[in-house]
């Protein structure tokens, strides 16, 4: 238990370091290559099925990512729709999936059974998300992407809380961080897959949005030959299971500070389209959102395992500073090069918060209520979501792009003032797992 004498506080290997929160920001970044190099070893000790979620995740985004960056540049320049259209066919497809995400949580805290509605979610995604390749008209688009986000809302909660199932607690950032760095991983290769079949194969983006079958077709496959769910062989009840109000009251803060700041955090595809506006192709948007998803993953690995050591909190503050600070930029910054800087920046944010928000959900409530609380967590960042799309579409159109992505920082900055309140568990003596 040895203490590194260029810190004012002691580290010790596997242990947490909380006095980091109150530290100087030079102590916090001298730490972190310390941290990288001293706990690597904990890669080998991710459970098999948080990677092999890992691998449907990448599956998916790879099928996802292929389409996504397109669907501004396919709306506007295809269908002829505007700004405010995009707003709404991305608030309501999140928002409208939000509360399954919470019905499907706590269904799975009831039946004590994940998988059902983990490969249910997936496969639905899959069938609907490629046929927004054969849409005629924006409303068409709508109904497809309403469809896409029901298979998320039915998976999205039952898997976040299987990973919490399988993950020792001191664990759970690095499980998580090291399932999204996967997750992007997929994202990473899907523009770019896209980027090469519309400038080498010489396809048009409608034959993009139909080749996204073959990898949706393969997650179906691993999910079934390769993600097994232990059923659990004793009951477990420290509250009844799928608890909703128990289970809320203990996550309001939190939840109250992610509700402002999705407020302010409209769909990425606002920034996609901004890119397009300044003259940014629409190959090279796709090799700049897979250029994004490669610093996401590299700030996940990391992020995830700094936060079970050094506690939650300090990260996600420091994810939303990137966050405001990106957003400012793209409301006052002229000249190409810095918007496409400021955007692959942008990547760092989802690093520094995505696992971070999961774990800090998991340390909170006991392992009968995880489902549920995972579908509190989705269901109030995707009921959020619609306003917050529809606001920042709005402005956009009435007040220009810098009011919109002034309004977007603004609310971030509040929002990390009202994470100061929100209490922490303790990722090394958290909740119980589910006995197996």
């Amino acid at each position: 238990m040895g203490v590194v004498s260029r810190f004012p506080f002691p580290v010790f290997p596997g242990g947490r370091l909380a006095p980091l929160l109150t530290s100087s920001p030079s102590h916090f970044l001298t730490a972190v290559p310390l941290l990288c190099s001293s706990h690597m070893s904990w890669l080998r000790r991710v459970p098999r099925i948080v990677i092999m979620l890992g691998v449907v995740s990448l599956l998916t985004d790879l099928s996802s990512e292929m389409i996504y960056p397109l669907l501004p540049i396919f709306l506007t320049a295809v269908l002829a729709a505007g700004p405010e259209a995009l707003g709404v066919i991305e608030g309501t497809a999140e928002a409208t999936a939000a509360l399954l995400k919470l019905v499907s949580g706590a269904w799975s805290d009831r039946v004590r059974r994940r998988k059902p509605l983990v490969v249910g979610g997936y496969s639905l995604a899959s069938v609907a998300r490629p046929l927004i390749g054969l849409a005629g008209s924006w409303p068409v688009v709508l109904a497809l992407r309403f469809a896409d986000r029901l298979g998320k809302g039915l998976r999205t909660s039952p898997r976040d809380a299987l990973i919490a199932d399988a993950t020792p607690a001191d664990q759970r950032g690095a499980a998580y961080g090291v399932h999204r760095a996967m997750d992007h991983a997929g994202a990473v290769l899907g523009p770019l897959v896209a980027a090469a079949l519309l400038k080498l194969g010489g396809l048009q983006i409608r034959h993009i949005f139909l080749l996204a079958a073959v990898p949706g077709a393969a997650v179906v496959i691993v999910l079934l030959s390769a993600v097994h769910e232990k059923r659990p062989t004793a009951p477990l009840r420290t509250r009844p299971a799928g608890s909703v109000r128990a289970t809320a009251r203990e996550l309001r803060p939190l939840l109250a500070a992610l509700a402002v700041f999705t407020l302010g955090n409209s769909t990425d595809a606002f920034l996609l389209l901004r890119l397009a506006d300044i003259g940014v192709t629409a190959a090279s948007v796709a090799v700049l959102w897979s250029a994004l998803h490669v610093v996401k993953l590299t700030v996940n690995t990391l992020a995830g395992r700094v936060s079970d050591l050094a506690g939650r909190r300090p990260l996600m503050l420091a994810g939303w500073g990137v966050y405001a600070a990106v957003y400012a930029t793209f409301a006052i910054a002229h000249g190409r090069v810095v918007f496409i800087v400021a955007f692959l920046i942008y990547g760092a944010f989802f690093g520094l918060t995505e696992p971070v928000e999961k774990a800090w959900i998991a340390d909170l409530v006991p392992a009968a209520s995880r489902g549920t609380a995972f579908g509190l967590y989705h269901a109030t960042i995707g009921l959020v979501a619609l306003p917050a799309s529809v606001l920042f579409g709005v402005l956009w159109k009435l007040l220009g792009a810098p009011a919109a992505f002034t309004t977007g920082a603004g609310l971030a900055v509040l929002a990390a003032l009202l994470l100061l309140r929100a209490p922490t568990g303790n990722p090394r003596s958290g909740p119980e797992r589910l006995p197996a």
